[in-house]
């Protein structure tokens, strides 16, 4: 009797739950149903064995997200391989392990050898766990399982819909469809400015042909009956030609149309200046369109062109997609209707579809149409595999495609035999090899210059601390000099003080004695 365990992915962690009594419901699936609804039933049936709760937001992201691409990460295969019997090597297990994705399980069996299976008695017994899955885990709180598969829901679309910000094909693939909407639009109000604007000039209209040429013309002619010479500068800058400028105006003169009034002339004014305006539109439109292919599909669009490729990228949904298509049916893209039919009346089938619409097809002879389709989708299908599963994006690879199909043309044409892929692909290589190894040569150089400055200016920076620290040195020893200087000036002046009080008082000793001797020399004289 063998066992069977199911893994159930919550947005809280894995659980590992044990059916019993399998073999008593024969796996009868009207059984299984009848008894997922009823928690008491199912309850005898299925038993929570383990659970693993994911560690934080991030984690569990991480987890589903490569659960959904069928790989098994490390903590599902430790937790399988804690909680389920072990495997003896030459014997058959005698359990087998339940899941959703069948991918999974392949993945789970090549690298554990667990037997697993993915049928719909399974599938019932998991949406009994989803509905009871609150009652088998008892600690969580109520509401505690909404808010994590809220959260969980809302961080695995943002992660899938901000998968590549720079590559994102969604907004390629509005731009044509707004590209070819504006190109009919366009068309049609430039007819009805012709239609309208012919009522008062009726002979401009076999003059000027282009629509965008004829709309600028109108709204500056205006009033045909106020039309000079004057007018021929103006007229020759907008058509480019002098002699259409003084045929416009000759025709001015003599025209046949009736007279407008000022109002009417506002109008149609105004509605060529919207014309003008879509216009201006549709080629900025264009310029973003071809930035935005460099970006995503750089050797498709170097290949084939950015309308092209757009249009293929927008016919297949995605260029994953496109890249996931084999060329056969990327040759076709476009031509479905035909295909259908010509199956359908045992007719002939389409040699191409939108690829109809290189410059490739148009330059081969009628023979030959179908066997360039067949070669330029080769070509188209490699270049989109490049572009959508490369990391770092370069034009390399379309402009050797772009080469190849040149070639391939050429040995139609004159048996000039062409290069085998393989050659021309380890080309490309060996060329991106050698720009890398240039770019890292510059880039080592760069680093050595800048290190190399860095220790220049560390070392300056050390020479003037060093000019500092000696210019202070000598500042110091200067001040000391100063101040011992000082020092023997001020001790010197106070012997010089000394000395000089010490003589005042010898010479008053001298002068009282002259004085004494005088004074007795006056006495004996009186005597």
């Amino acid at each position: 009797m063998s066992t069977t365990y199911v893994v159930y992915e919550s947005s809280s962690g894995f659980a590992l739950f044990e059916a019993h009594g399998v073999d008593e419901i024969g796996q009868n699936i009207e059984a299984v149903r009848s008894s997922v609804s009823d928690l008491s039933r199912f309850g005898r049936v299925v038993q929570l064995t383990a659970f693993h709760p994911f560690e934080s937001a991030l984690d569990a992201l991480n987890q589903i997200n490569a659960v959904s691409e069928g790989v098994m990460t490390d903590e599902l295969r430790s937790f399988l391989e804690l909680n389920l019997p072990k495997v003896k090597e030459g014997k058959k297990p005698k359990f087998s392990l339940g899941l959703a994705e069948p991918k999974l399980g392949s993945h789970i069996f090549e690298a554990t050898k667990i037997p697993c299976q993915s049928n719909e008695f399974i599938l019932e017994i998991l949406r009994g766990v989803r509905q009871h899955f609150d009652r088998f885990i008892k600690d969580l709180k109520p509401g505690d399982l909404e808010k994590s598969q809220l959260g969980l829901a809302h961080s695995y679309s943002r992660a899938k819909v901000k998968f590549n910000v720079n590559r994102v094909d969604n907004m390629v693939i509005q731009a044509i469809f707004l590209l070819d909407t504006l190109d009919k639009d366009i068309n049609s109000f430039a007819m009805r400015v012709r239609e309208w604007y012919s009522w008062h000039f009726p002979e401009l209209v076999k003059i000027v042909n282009d629509n965008y040429l004829y709309a600028r013309v109108s709204k500056m002619i205006d009033d045909k009956s106020k039309l000079t010479e004057d007018h021929i500068p103006m007229l020759t800058e907008v058509l480019g030609d002098e002699d259409k400028a003084k045929e416009v105006v000759e025709a001015g003169k003599a025209s046949m149309g009736q007279d407008l009034s000022p109002v009417d002339l506002i109008n149609v004014q105004t509605f060529a200046q919207k014309v003008m305006d879509l216009a201006d539109y549709r080629k900025k439109l264009y310029d973003y369109l071809v930035a935005k292919m460099s970006d995503i599909a750089p050797n498709l669009a170097a290949l084939i062109g950015e309308m092209v490729g757009a249009r293929l990228i927008s016919h297949a949904g995605s260029l994953t997609n496109l890249a996931k298509c084999p060329s056969s049916t990327l040759q076709i893209l476009g031509a479905e209707k035909a295909l259908f039919r010509a199956l359908k009346t045992r007719g002939n089938t389409p040699k191409y579809g939108l690829i109809f619409h290189s410059s490739f097809i148009g330059r081969a002879t009628a023979k030959n149409k179908g066997r360039i389709a067949r070669y330029l989708a080769n070509k188209c299908s490699i270049a989109s595999r490049i572009d959508c599963f490369a990391d770092g994006a370069t034009t390399a690879y379309g402009e050797k495609l772009r080469e190849q199909v040149e070639e391939r043309l050429d040995f139609y044409d004159k048996g000039v035999a062409p290069r085998k892929n393989v050659d021309v692909m380890k080309e490309v290589i060996e060329n991106l090899q050698n720009k890398d190894a240039e770019v890292k040569e510059t880039v080592d150089a760069s680093a050595k210059k800048s290190k190399k400055k860095k220790a220049k200016g560390e070392e300056e920076e050390e020479e003037e601390a060093m000019d500092v620290d000696k210019s202070e040195k000598k500042k110091k020893k200067e001040k000391r000099k100063m101040e011992t200087a000082d020092e023997n000036e001020k001790s010197e002046k106070k012997k010089k003080k000394k000395s000089k009080a010490g003589g005042e008082e010898v010479t008053d000793d001298g002068q009282s004695k002259k004085k004494k001797k005088k004074k007795s020399k006056s006495e004996d004289d009186d005597e």
